[in-house]
């Protein structure tokens, strides 16, 4: 920050994800106010070049090499670095921000992430894997740099509003919820039968296919409890589901002495996005305001363990420690992609999660980013050879 600049400094790692263009969108609101230090995308150069344009960033990234001549050639004339590549993500991850969102998905954005937690500020994080697969490296990094992660997790941040800066120890329980996907109603059979098509038609939220399916399985819920754990620091037994079609409660905490505090709002992720980047005040948004009166109701149920299999698993491996969740989360990337190819059975997903953890040679404590990476491969190795006993 040159000239004795107040800007806040802004980096956006997943810029041309589904968080991200929220993320873009609610900084071009706050132009006036921020430098953007870096916009890191995957491979989408169109969009990449038109948000650097738009919010005047110092840096562009692209994850894949090939479209860095796309790229350059969209910026030309312009005062935007561009890069590509794994290394130059980052690198970008490293940049010195006040404020860093990270939503780079899957194990990808794991190191620069954590590039941007050293820095020491505010990481906003959409990146379950940083916590699911790599809990205590990043955990440990968080207080060794005394940076705060925020989370952008519309339940996880649910329940850091709930909280209101109380005491863990006050908290009996908390609860996330889960909008119950597609396949709420349906039954185990119907469930067999379900087509990638179907499994795609969320209900409630526009979010990118992998995630989409993740809900539909309960497989993101699954994520979350494990996330919750690390983020609260709280054992998997203190953590609730509750499915709630109407996706108004994002989440609750039941403190012990019986109140329930819950925070809710329309199911757009600019408001928890808008939260993380506003704390610890708050910001104007355009989002939809909740009309009470037009809701009329809201539903809540227990979730069918037995239909949705990745959930039970997901506590199983929490509870387990080690690298298991690690293995749960890269059998889960290898399962949905399988799936939406037609390789294996809506049912097959939670199928081939089990068979890749009951097949793990041994589960010891990660002490670094490599052991994760290791174990993911591991865990996407798995699953890989355990698909024959679950295909169609």
């Amino acid at each position: 920050m040159g000239g004795g600049s107040t800007r806040r400094r802004i980096s956006v790692l997943g810029s041309t994800g589904s968080i991200g263009t929220s993320t873009v969108d609610l900084l071009k609101t706050q132009a006036d106010s921020i430098q953007v230090r870096a916009l890191v995308g995957g491979r989408n150069a169109a969009l990449l070049a038109e948000q650097a344009r738009e919010l005047n960033a110092e840096l562009a990234v692209l994850h894949d090499e090939t479209c860095y001549e796309e790229l350059k050639e969209r910026l030309a004339g312009t005062n935007v670095k561009v890069a590509a590549g794994r290394q130059a993500v980052i690198d970008a991850g490293a940049l010195e921000a006040d404020w860093t969102m990270a939503a780079i998905t899957g194990a990808a954005g794991l190191a620069p992430t954590l590039e941007a937690v050293k820095n020491g500020h505010k990481v906003a994080l959409a990146n379950k894997e940083a916590l699911v697969c790599a809990g205590d490296v990043m955990l440990k990094a968080v207080r060794d740099a005394g940076a705060e992660l925020l989370p952008v997790d519309s339940e996880h941040n649910a329940i850091a509003q709930s909280l209101g800066g109380a005491d863990i120890s006050l908290v009996e329980k908390i609860v996330l919820t889960a909008s119950g996907g597609p396949f709420r109603c349906s039954t185990k059979e119907e469930m067999a039968k379900a087509t990638p098509a179907q499994a795609l038609k969320h209900p409630t939220w526009s979010m990118g296919a992998k995630i989409t399916i993740d809900s539909a399985s309960m497989a993101n819920k699954g994520l979350e409890v494990i996330e919750a754990a690390r983020l609260f620091n709280l054992p998997e037994e203190q953590i609730d589901v509750l499915v709630h079609p109407q996706s108004v409660v994002h989440g609750m905490v039941c403190f012990r002495d019986g109140s329930f505090v819950a925070q809710m709002g329309a199911p757009d992720m600019r408001i928890p996005i808008s939260h993380t980047l506003a704390w610890p005040t708050r910001m104007d948004t355009a989002c939809e305001r909740l009309d009470f009166a037009k809701l009329a109701r809201m539903d809540f149920e227990a979730v069918d363990e037995e239909r949705f299999v990745p959930l039970r698993l997901a506590r199983q491996v929490l509870r387990a420690g080690g690298v298991a969740p690690t293995v749960f989360s890269a059998a889960n990337e290898i399962a949905v992609e399988a799936f939406l190819a037609e390789k294996i059975r809506f049912l097959g997903i939670g199928e081939l999660i089990d068979a890749a953890l009951q097949a793990m040679p041994e589960n010891p404590e990660p002490t670094s980013l490599e052991d994760i990476y290791h174990w993911d491969n591991v865990g996407r190795e798995l699953a890989r050879s355990q698909m024959l006993k679950v295909v169609k």
